[in-house]
C-alpha cells in the first residue's frame, strides 16, 4: 500500500460508519438503502458517509444524475482498502 492509499485507509478507519460502508460495498454495486441495511447504519447518516467516501476517492456513484436509485461501488483504491480491512480483522 503506497503512502496516499495509507492516508486514505487511516481516514476510513477512524470512522466505524465509513469502515462498515466500505465493507458493505466490497465487490458489489448497491443503493444507499442497501448499504445502510447491510452496514447497519441509519439511512439518514448514509448520504454523508457516501459523500465522504466519494470525496476521498474510495467510492463512486455510477448514475450521479439519477434522483432515486443511485448506485455506488468502490474504486480500485476502495477495493484495496476493503481488502486491507479484512486482513486486519475489522
Amino acid at each position: 500500500m503506497d503512502d496516499e492509499t495509507l492516508k486514505i485507509f487511516a481516514y476510513v478507519n477512524i470512522s466505524s460508519y465509513r469502515v462498515r460502508s466500505v465493507k458493505a460495498l466490497k465487490g458489489e454495486i448497491k443503493t444507499p438503502t442497501d448499504i445502510a441495511k447491510d452496514a447497519d447504519i441509519k439511512l439518514n447518516h448514509i448520504s454523508k458517509v457516501l459523500r465522504q467516501l466519494k470525496d476521498c476517492g474510495v467510492a463512486v456513484c455510477l448514475n450521479e444524475d439519477a434522483y432515486r436509485g443511485r448506485k455506488y461501488k468502490l474504486t480500485g483504491v476502495g477495493e484495496e482498502i476493503a481488502d486491507h480491512l479484512d486482513n486486519v480483522g475489522y
